[in-house]
């Protein structure tokens, strides 16, 4: 049973370390917008409980644990504090969020669709909100920064992607009874370095097939 290696106890702390890497991500945007204090614990708090609230309403845990538990509110402060006092220059930190953001994504993509398995979905249902546990905070984070969410663009790294392979590794692992520590491990490492390697050698997903438009796309107008 899942329950039985994803105890409450760990599947806290699994994601609270989900919560800051994400914050962190949260937080450098800010930064990086040159927002003031508020705005980087805002934006931390945003990005870090977006994807695990609409997971939890989803699945019916409510009130979501973001509401219920102190540690899930006080860790993206924490995160905040450390980008806030410890910062790398600001043209540097656009690597810094990636690095983060993509950590959080497999982070959370495993622990998403484990979560939404114990509450009774089934394993195509549980990837699918594994990934929308994923992808939900960056969402959420660039809309706020007022940027086009990366999980839209056709110009930026596969971004998605990384995260319903580490679900679907999950799914698998959990139909053939093979889910444990290191499996899951595995699923996060996996979509953290497709995320990684999307963004070194810049993957992207096709546009539609033979696209034919008199439009300009912005990026093309961009020296």
């Amino acid at each position: 049973m899942i329950q039985e290696l994803f105890t409450p106890s760990v599947q806290h702390w699994l994601d609270l370390i989900g919560i800051f890497v994400f914050a962190i991500s949260g937080a450098l945007m800010a930064v990086r917008k040159n927002w003031d204090v508020f705005g980087i614990v805002a934006l931390a708090e945003a990005t870090a409980l977006g994807g695990g609230v609409f997971r939890d309403l989803v699945i019916g845990a409510v009130p979501p644990a973001a509401f219920t538990d102190l540690g899930y509110f006080l860790t993206p402060m924490v995160a905040a504090a450390l980008v806030f006092f410890l910062h790398p220059e600001v043209e540097r930190t656009q690597l810094a969020v990636n690095i983060f953001d993509a950590a959080g994504l497999g982070l959370f993509c495993v622990t998403g669709t484990t979560k939404a398995y114990d509450y009774g979905l089934g394993l195509t249902a549980s990837a699918a909100l594994g990934l929308t546990t994923a992808v939900g905070g960056g969402v959420v984070r660039d809309i706020i920064a007022n940027e086009v969410p990366s999980l839209v663009r056709w110009d930026r790294d596969l971004y998605a992607v990384p995260a319903m392979v580490g679900a679907g590794i999950v799914v698998l692992c959990i139909n053939y009874d093979a889910l444990n520590g290191f499996t899951s491990a595995v699923a996060v490492l996996t979509a953290f370095l497709l995320r990684l390697l999307a963004m070194h050698y810049h993957w992207r997903a096709p546009r539609a097939w033979n696209r034919r438009s008199a439009a300009v796309d912005v990026t093309e107008e961009t020296p």
